[in-house]
This record gives structure tokens, sequence and C-alpha cells, in this order.
């Protein structure tokens, strides 16, 4: 059973009632982020009931030694943590001496809670009888700017209803946090000094092992009815806190507010030893703008975010939901400001794989940030891989690969392998596919060629040398094998010759070799400078080409498909419709040994070839592929339904593609997979944008030229989405009659619609 509490609205997350039950979920679906740090929507006051704290800043990790019962060789020593970092929110909120905290209360009522995805800010609202009788409303509201990016800001107001009240606010800032998984139950943080400088506290930590210097802040302002009450604090501090209180009889029906600026510097971004000073600086800023200015320039910020990336649907609140939240939480993630973060699965609303770079990034998420922001933002996602190759060629040094070969890692924060389950870490190695991919498919959509000579094609060569390393040449079979290794279906571990390994392999030898010979022939000089840096030769390039065209793959010739690996027809083939729905979802009901044995599929394996490479195979080997994994595939992966949605799109499965669309649009606001209170499925969610732009819209680059093959699910009346493709923005409407498209500027564009070639003109509307 699937959860239903969030109320569908074209524009809002929003819940009712008080759910002591969806704390954590909720703590999840209403995170708030800027890119540079974010946190999940734990409540300000005091709660002692369930709840997941977390607050987390960009960049800044933890290596937490690896836990394994047999060490084996090339094991990553660590695993990078994304860290629960010290606390700002806090505010203890006491009227009349008693402590607020919904757990302990005689009643909540009226208790709602917002997350307003048009403007950037979160709010909450309730009304509550205390045990000693007092009735209070509290109204809160905050939001982490986009404008100034190291600052977050609370409104807080409390209105006594039956009594006049003495209110206290004590706002604190706490570094005695944990996380909640640790494999040693180490302290992450060295709390260095605490300050208290009249309003304004700092406190100053850093991580242990990796060092980073971070200073949290705070500041207050104190309002009755809306006017400033200047008042003294009275400040205290521990080792580990620093706290103000703010004291003020309220009579019946006044409103005592307290705004609350907070947040993070970091040396990542500043000298260490002015951290707070800096913070001085920021806090002074924020304060003199005020909350009510900084909301202001955070609605714009969200107004030009929205202008570019929103996909509208109409006839559907359900859908149009799923998309906003979807393309709001990639933009709370990751804005492209800063080249040496990138996107974590759960970005920031929980620390459940690390907060740590994967394949998803390459996959999934940079056709995103491509279509809907300038293509600076997808470029600087290349370059943070190119940043990391020399330890990607570490990584394969230490599994005894030689000669610059590169193996990216599964899961890094620096480019060092950081993820200890031996089946992915030495054998999920189709990430390295995906990383060439997105160099080719960075090209493919600007027509930017410059990032290959300038940086790519060492990363080619690093990966080619790579998998010309991982083959052995089977005599038997009198080709190229692989051996050992687990595809994207990670219900299958250590199988020979995964076709979609194999597949990508086989390709990212043929790009590096065709890009060696255009950068010889346009580009000399960046040719000479690589040929010296990596020295590879004739000969080399030679050999490559060998194992390129002699790639073993597995086939069925009674089922006319590639085989997903070598024995996978030794399997008992019960499709997922003939399995019991008590058993689902598997990974949850059965061991491991009796998923690794069965033809369950986790996600695209097979048919994600198929989406990265539709251009080799026709339309009937694509329906022929789906319709014999489809059946098997239990998407218990975030990433799955997106791939299949798309692929239904293309074979007029439309009701199909829809059922796969809502799937992966509302992932979490339905809790499909019983795990949202660890936090969300950030990078699968750019697989929703391009479930309606790729799959319904139909757009693909072909020959060079824009083209979209636009579908309609049944119940929509229309859709529309933006992209920015070679920095000529193209607004697409398509409705149950036809499909409208229009451009922004001066410049006409040729674009291909249903195959056929039209020009569309600027203040022209064309219509097909």
């Amino acid at each position: 059973m699937n959860q239903d509490y969030i109320i569908p609205n074209d524009w809002s997350i929003i819940e009712e009632g008080f759910n002591p039950k969806t704390v954590k979920s909720s703590e999840s679906l209403f995170s708030i982020g800027n890119g540079a740090m974010g946190q999940r929507a734990n409540f300000e006051e005091n709660y002692s009931g369930e709840t997941f704290q977390g607050s987390y800043i960009g960049g800044v990790y933890y290596p937490d030694k690896t836990r394994v019962g047999w060490w084996k060789n090339g094991y990553p020593e660590y695993f990078a943590k994304v860290l629960n970092a010290p606390n700002w929110i806090g505010i203890k909120v006491t009227i009349n001496d008693e402590n607020l905290d919904l757990n302990q209360c005689k009643s909540v009522s009226k208790f709602k809670r917002e997350l307003n995805m048009k403007e950037g800010w979160l709010s909450r609202s309730f009304e509550a009888e205390l045990q000693n009788g007092i009735k209070i409303k509290v109204d809160t509201k905050r939001f982490l700017s986009l404008e100034l990016d190291e600052v977050g800001a609370i409104n807080y107001n409390v209105t006594p209803l039956n009594a006049n009240a003495t209110i206290t606010y004590s706002p604190y800032i706490d570094a005695g946090i944990t996380n909640e998984d640790t494999n040693w139950d180490d302290q992450f943080w060295d709390v260095l000094e605490v300050h208290q400088n009249n309003q304004q506290s700092f406190i100053e930590a850093r991580t242990m092992k990796t060092h980073f210097y971070t200073c949290t802040f705070m500041q207050s302002r104190l309002f009755v009815n809306d006017n400033e009450v200047l008042t003294d604090c009275n400040n205290s501090k521990t080792d580990k806190t620093a706290s103000c209180s703010y004291t003020q009889n309220i009579k019946k029906n006044q409103t005592y507010s307290i705004h609350k600026f907070g947040g993070y510097v970091v040396d990542r971004n500043h000298n260490k030893n002015e951290l707070v000073s800096v913070a001085k600086d920021i806090l002074d800023k924020a304060v003199s703008f005020g909350f009510n200015a900084l909301l202001e320039m955070q609605k714009q910020s969200w107004a030009q975010i929205w202008n570019m990336s929103d996909i509208t649907i109409k006839g559907d609140v359900k859908a149009q939901q799923g998309i906003r939240f979807n393309i709001f939480q990639l933009n709370q993630t990751y804005l492209g400001t800063d080249a040496t973060l990138n996107i974590g699965p759960k970005g920031f609303t929980g620390e459940k794989y690390g907060g740590s770079t994967y394949w998803d990034t390459e996959a999934y998420c940079i056709p995103f940030y491509m279509a809907t922001k300038d293509q600076s933002v997808a470029r600087k996602l290349l370059e943070y891989r190119y940043n990391h190759l020399e330890k990607a060629i570490e990584n394969a040094a230490k599994l005894g690969f030689t000669n610059g070969a590169a193996l990216y890692p599964m899961v890094t924060m620096n480019g060092e392998e950081c993820h200890n389950e031996w089946e992915i870490t030495f054998e999920e190695i189709h990430r390295n596919g995906a990383i060439a991919f997105a160099i080719f498919n960075y090209h493919r959509f600007t027509n930017d060629y410059s990032y290959i000579p300038e940086k790519g094609l060492e990363v080619l060569i690093g990966i080619a040398r790579f998998w010309h390393q991982r083959v052995n040449f089977s005599t038997d079979k009198n080709k190229y094998v692989m051996l050992g290794v687990t595809g994207p279906n990670e219900y299958e571990n250590n199988v020979n010759n995964n076709w979609y390994t194999n597949y990508i392999a086989k390709w990212c030898i043929e790009y590096a070799l065709e890009n060696i010979e255009i950068v010889k022939t346009d580009h000399i000089s960046d040719y000479i400078r690589i040929k010296e840096k990596v020295a590879f030769t004739d000969d080399e390039l030679m050999g490559w080409k060998k194992v390129a065209d002699n790639m073993y793959f597995p086939y069925s010739e009674e089922h006319n498909v590639f085989l997903q690996q070598d024995g996978f027809l030794d399997k008992e083939l019960i499709t997922v419709a003939d399995l019991d729905k008590s058993q689902r979802p598997i990974n949850q009901k059965w061991s491991w040994d009796r998923i690794l044995r069965s033809p369950y599929i986790k996600q695209a394996d097979v048919l994600q070839g198929f989406y990265f490479f539709e251009n080799d195979f026709s339309t009937e080997e694509l329906e022929r592929h789906f319709d014999f994994y489809e059946p098997f595939t239990v998407h218990e992966s975030s990433l799955s339904p997106c791939v299949h949605s798309i692929q239904a799109a293309k074979l007029d499965r439309m009701e199909q593609a829809y059922t796969f669309y809502l799937r992966t649009s509302r992932l979490d606001l339905d809790d499909y997979n019983h795990e949202v209170e660890e936090g969300l499925h950030i990078t699968s969610m750019a697989g929703t944008w391009m479930s309606i732009v790729e799959g319904f819209g139909g757009m693909r680059v072909l020959n060079n030229t824009l083209s979209f093959a636009p579908k309609i699910p049944k119940g929509w009346q229309t859709y529309s989405f933006k992209v920015n493709f070679r920095n000529q923005i193209i607004t697409v409407n398509v409705s149950q009659n036809g499909s409208v498209f229009e451009i922004d500027g001066n410049e006409e564009i040729n674009i291909l619609v249903n195959g056929k070639l039209i020009t569309v003109s600027p203040n022209n509307l064309v219509t097909v």
C-alpha cells in the first residue's frame, strides 16, 4: 500500500493533520536546499517523538572506515559519508515555563505543512493546547536563500489564544550532532570554539580526518505584532552549543515573532582563519535585508529558474505536482555554480548512499541540466570527472590495471572509490561507460566540441585502456569476453558477458579511436600535448580496435534477443505478473541468494543499452527486447521506470508509458519503495523530466538537428516544456489536437517534427 497523505496541488506539497507516524517521511518530502546546503524538514522547536535530524553542507564529508567481515585486496579504505552538519535551525519555545513539544501537547489541531515550490519556501502552522492549559497558534516559514547561498532564514510566530502568556524564544546552534549511519559510531566533528557577541553566535568546528573547517552562525530579530522589539538577549553556551534567550509578556491574541538568520561558511570557499569575520559580514548583510526582503529575492530567483525549467500539465494534478516536485528538488540540489560539487542520489535530504556521486549524474542528470540551464552547467559536470581522472587511474591501479587505465568510482566524493561491496566496487564497471557517454551526449546536444581536445579525450583514452585490459580472449568462442561483472541489474552479480557492459565497452573504445583521429586532424597542438602526456602508440590503438571488432555478445536464436548475460536462459523464467504480490518487493522479502538465482531485473539493463544507443537498433528490435525483458523487471530501482517510460512511448504504448511516468514522478510522494523517510531519490528525478521531454515529447538530436515526435497521454489536455538547444530557447506545447512550437530570440531554427523538417521563426507559432 502506497502512502497517500500528500494533498494534490499544482505548485505545493501540502500535508494536513498532525500524524507522528509520518513525521520522518515528511521530513524528507518537505526538505529544502539551495545547491550549497540543505536540510530535512525538522521542526524548529524541540520534538521528542521519532525524528531524523539532518542538515548538510555541500562537499563536506567524512571518510568512515570500511567495515566488512572479510577484507579483500582492492577494497576502498573508507566510505565517504555526507555529514550531519551542526544544527542552526533550532528554537526552543517555552510558554509560561512549559516547553513546546508537539509530542507532549494535550492536543494539536489545524496542523498544516506546505512546501511552496513556485517561491521556494517551507511553512507550517498549527494550534496546540499545552499541558498547562495555554492554547497557542503557531505559524512558521523558512527558506534557504538562493541569493545569499550561505544563509537560511526563519520566521517563527506564536499567538496565545486563551490567556496572556510569558513566551521565551531560545534560538540555538548545536554542533553536538551525530550521523544515523555510521560504521563505528565515530564522532565526526571536532568543536574548536564557541563565540558569542551580543546578538550573534558562532561555532567553529572541523571534520575529523578530512579537516573541513566550518563556522555555523546565527542572529535573531524580535517582533510583537510586526513591530520590532529591541531587547537584550540572555546568552549561554556549552562546549558544543550556543543559545540566546528572549522573553516577552504577550497579551492574548498578540503575536510574538522571531526572525532567525543562520547558516554555514566553509573553508572550501573562504580562508579557514577568517571564517568568523566572514560569517559576521554575511549575518550583517542578511539581517540588514531582513526576512521579508530576502523572501522577495527568493521568489524572484525561483521565478527565473521556473521560467526555463517548468513543465506544465493540464488535466492531471497528480502528474503536474509530481513533475514540479522533481524539477524543484533537482534545482535545490545542484545549480551548477560550483564545479567541485555534484549530484548525490539523496541530495540534501538524507544520509543514505553517502551523499556521493554515482553514474546517475552522467546517465540521467546531464540531459536535464543541458536542456534547462546554460550549457556551461553541464560542462562543469563533465569537468568534475576530468578533475578526478588521476584518482580514476589510481582506482584502476589498486585492482591491478596499468598504463594509465582509468576506472571511475562507483561512489565518490573526491575521485577515490569509497564503495565497499565487492560485487559493486570491483564488478559494476559499466559505470565507466556512462562517463564516456556523457561526453558524447554533451557534444551531440550542444555542438561544443572544445571540451574533447581540451579535457575529454584524456578521459576517453583512460577508459578505453581500462576496457582493453579488462577483457579476456576466449579461444573457445574466438572472441573477447568480459568475465565477473555486475550489470545495471544489481540483482545478478559476478556474471559473464553482461550484454550492456560488453556493448558499452566496445562503443567506448570506438568512440575514443574516432576522437583521437578528429583531434589529430583538427586540433593538432592538443593532439601533440595529449600524446606526450599519456604516451599512446599506434600499436596500442590497433590492440584496442581488435578488441572492439571482436567483442562477444550473448544471443538467443530461440527468442531472437540479446541475452542479458551468459546463462540467463538457465533461470526459471517466471514473469513478475505471475509472482505472488506478497513476495514484493523482493529486496525486502527474499534472501540475496534467492534474488541472484531469479530472473528478476531491478532496472533497465539490456534496455539501458537500447536507450543509450537507440540509433544502432530498429524499432522492431526494441519492441522484441522490451517485450522479452520488461515482464521480468520488478522496477525496484528508482532509475528503472523512467527508461521504460521513454521506450514504451517510442513504441506507442502510451498507457504503459504513462503508468511508468506516474511511478517515477511520484516515487517519493507516494512512497512506492516504502523508504522515503531515509531521503528522496534525487538523481532519478532527472529521469522523470526525461520521461516527458524524451518520452512523450520524443526529443532527440538526429543528424545534428533537434527532433520531436510528440505524443500525449489520453488523460491530459495539454503539456508544455522548454529546452535550451545551443543557446536557442524552444517552447513545445502539445495538446490532443497537435503540437505548437515557438522560439525565443531573433533567430529562426530548423527542427524535425515526426521526421519532417520545419522552420520555426521568431514571433511565429508553428502548429503541427
